[in-house]
């Protein structure tokens, strides 16, 4: 809250504040590593290069203009690890949790902050559930850092544990930045399951949601789940499902990003990219070499995105598939959204639409000003938008090349990506919750279709 120049008090909104937080967390980032120190050659790698790297960090995406190994030195990956963990979680989650921890008593409007920085539907335990939510992600990220370690130490000695750690939140978090060096990402992993299914099960488990969390620990004595839940499970399995049979199917006989693998590596490379596309930004096949139709699929992956109220982004599979059964109960002809034996509000219908529909206008408008300004292939450029907005790290390698003012875009379409859809669910939200006035407008004939 801050002070106008009449000594009243202007209270932030929730939303204002989110938004807030991550300004706050860029421009910190940005500030650190434009230093000196960052770099591995001593030189300051430019406010506009640090700007778009901290941005990229904190809004867990992982698109990069310099190869984060070679360019940062050991504080500058620091600092980088540090923002994605910040940016995964949220300042305002880790500000309730140290708050928890410290004794201090949270005041009301510090809940609402975290009930809504985790899209949780109560106030109810909130300060409690934000402390194990932290606690547990640490034992997360503890654990497949030790995992990881079965592979990286062999390989770097006892920098190996320094990469696991790196690589255990990095995927978590959804953000996909890498130490391998020449933008390799986990290229040289494809045959290694250890690494894939570890690193593809911490961005499962990350993009599901602190929400779902809760709900699957309560399970054993509610034996209930919660409609947002069942949604979250049963369309994340069948896009991670879909998505590595659709790329098994049409990359099987690519020797450009399967060449060489056994049956059951290909297998594995596909799982593992169905899973990553979808927020995490790690790639153990070359992304340039794939077809056109590998890529158009990966777009929409990318643009789905992972599950409220989590570390990954996109327009949330929960927010798809309210479309999705919207557009299925009217082809049946039912007025009614149901999904699993519930109706789904009307309101929460309008809000998918809304988010949808800003999201795509968003993304078109970023790839039509990029195709003017850039000389590359289209198929490329809503590539790198899309991975922009949906936070997701991935890319054809066109990055580093692009103009200045094209990455200033994907700037602005990283913070979006990461703060838009959730700042304007909330809003929605809460305009949706305040009374409507009792004025019936009447009804007005209009064509569609």
């Amino acid at each position: 809250m801050f002070k106008n120049k009449n000594n009243r008090i202007l209270v932030l909104s929730p939303t204002r504040l989110i938004v807030s937080s991550f300004v706050v967390i860029i421009l910190a980032g940005t500030i650190l590593l434009n230093l000196p120190i960052a770099s591995n050659d001593g030189k300051s790698i430019g406010f506009f290069n640090a700007l778009f790297t901290a941005t990229s960090a904190s809004c867990v995406t992982g698109l990069v203009i310099a190869d984060t190994l070679t360019q940062w030195s050991l504080f500058g990956q620091l600092v980088i690890l540090s923002l994605v963990q910040i940016g995964g979680l949220g300042l305002a989650t880790l500000a309730t949790f140290f708050s928890v921890i410290l004794g201090r008593k949270v005041a009301l409007r510090e809940m609402i902050l975290a009930k809504e920085s985790i899209n949780y539907f109560t106030f109810e335990g909130v300060a409690r559930i934000i402390k194990n939510v932290v606690i547990v992600t640490f034992a997360i990220e503890l654990i497949g850092a030790l995992l990881l370690s079965i592979s990286f130490v062999p390989r770097f000695g006892t920098r190996g544990f320094y990469v696991a750690v790196f690589h255990a939140i990095s995927a978590f978090c959804n953000a996909g930045f890498d130490i391998m060096g020449g933008y390799k990402s986990l290229t040289e992993y494809s045959s290694d399951p250890i690494v894939l299914y570890t690193v593809a099960g911490l961005v499962i488990i990350g993009g599901l949601g602190f929400m779902v969390w809760k709900d699957l620990y309560e399970f054993r004595k509610n034996k209930s789940l919660y409609l947002h839940t069942k949604v979250v499970l049963v369309l994340s399995l069948s896009l991670i499902i879909f998505g590595a049979a659709f790329f098994l199917f049409f990359e099987h006989n690519n020797p450009a990003t399967m060449g060489g693998l056994t049956p059951l590596e290909k297998i594995s490379s596909a799982i593992f990219h169905s899973v990553s596309t979808r927020t995490a930004g790690y790639n153990s096949l070359s992304l340039d070499d794939m077809k056109e139709i590998s890529k158009v699929a990966t777009i929409i992956f990318m643009f789905i995105g992972a599950s409220p109220g989590s570390t990954g982004g996109g327009v949330k599979v929960t927010t798809f598939g309210v479309i999705l059964m919207a557009i299925i109960s009217q082809i049946k002809g039912s007025s009614e959204t149901i999904f699993f034996k519930r109706r789904v509000p009307y309101y929460i219908v309008n809000k998918a639409l809304s988010i949808i529909g800003l999201s795509v206008m968003l993304v078109v408008t970023v790839t039509t000003i990029l195709l003017a300004i850039e000389g590359n292939r289209f198929i490329n450029i809503l590539y790198e938008v899309t991975s922009a907005f949906g936070t997701v790290g991935l890319s054809t390698g066109i990055t580093p090349t692009l103009h200045s003012v094209s990455k200033a875009l994907l700037i602005l379409t990283m913070f979006l990506g990461r703060v838009g859809p959730l700042t304007f669910a909330i809003a929605l939200t809460l305009r949706a919750n305040k009374k409507n006035p009792n004025i019936v407008y009447p009804e007005g004939k209009i064509v569609v279709g």
